[in-house]
């Protein structure tokens, strides 16, 4: 297989990189809003973990939220236990760069956290998001109950009606239940609030979600 083909598929479980039983090691404190980012979370939490494309930017649209109680970057999707960054990125993980986004139930509705993840980067663009090309940066919601899958699916269908209609190709998110989150190295928690002026890639397209 070649890199590009690397880059581009998804790998079997049995092709990727064997990783480590040991999580990565993080402060866990949420440098924005000192807030505990590792669980267990209160039980009147609620989460979910989304892939947007570089998750640099992908946190801060979230982490600005009113009711969202802390985010924190990982990897999800994938078979590679713990994996580096660096492993991230060959394609031989099989995960995508992700946000986990854990938010007060009565304080922000589910519905508002769709428009944003919609409205925030271009969902039809599959294993890419503008010049970031490769599988890590693909679209995704990854869902902690049924009642938040239905809710994802159907709002799936009704923003592709709209982006349809105005000239886009249909969307290429994954959407399924959510089985593991890793926590990505130190210094990418929050990198866009350590680094105010680094890189961000992401871009909507323009058309809203309602």
């Amino acid at each position: 297989m070649s890199f590009h083909q690397k880059l581009l598929n998804i790998p079997k479980s049995e092709d990727c990189l064997p990783g480590r039983s040991t999580p990565t090691s993080i402060s866990g404190i949420h440098t924005f809003n000192g807030n505990n980012m590792i669980p267990p979370f209160s039980e009147e939490m609620d989460s979910l973990v989304v892939g947007m494309g570089c998750f640099w930017g992908a946190e801060r649209f979230f982490w600005e939220l009113d009711g969202v109680w802390v985010t924190a970057v990982g990897y999800s999707g994938g078979h590679t236990p713990n994996p580096t960054y660096e492993e991230v990125c060959s394609g031989l993980t099989g995960h995508a760069e992700v946000v986990l986004v854990v938010f007060q139930k009565e304080s922000l509705d589910f519905k508002d956290l769709l428009k944003v993840f919609w409205e925030s980067h271009d969902p039809t663009q599959g294993m890419r998001q503008g010049n970031d090309i490769g599988t890590q940066y693909r679209s995704g919601i990854w869902l902690t109950d049924q009642k938040q899958l239905v809710e994802a699916e159907e709002s799936l269908k009704a923003y592709e009606e709209s982006l349809l209609a105005s000239g886009f190709e249909e969307i290429k998110t994954t959407v399924e239940m959510q089985e593991n989150f890793y926590y990505a190295e130190e210094y990418h928690q929050q990198y866009l609030h350590k680094n105010p002026n680094g890189y961000c890639g992401i871009a909507g397209t323009g058309v809203l979600c309602k």
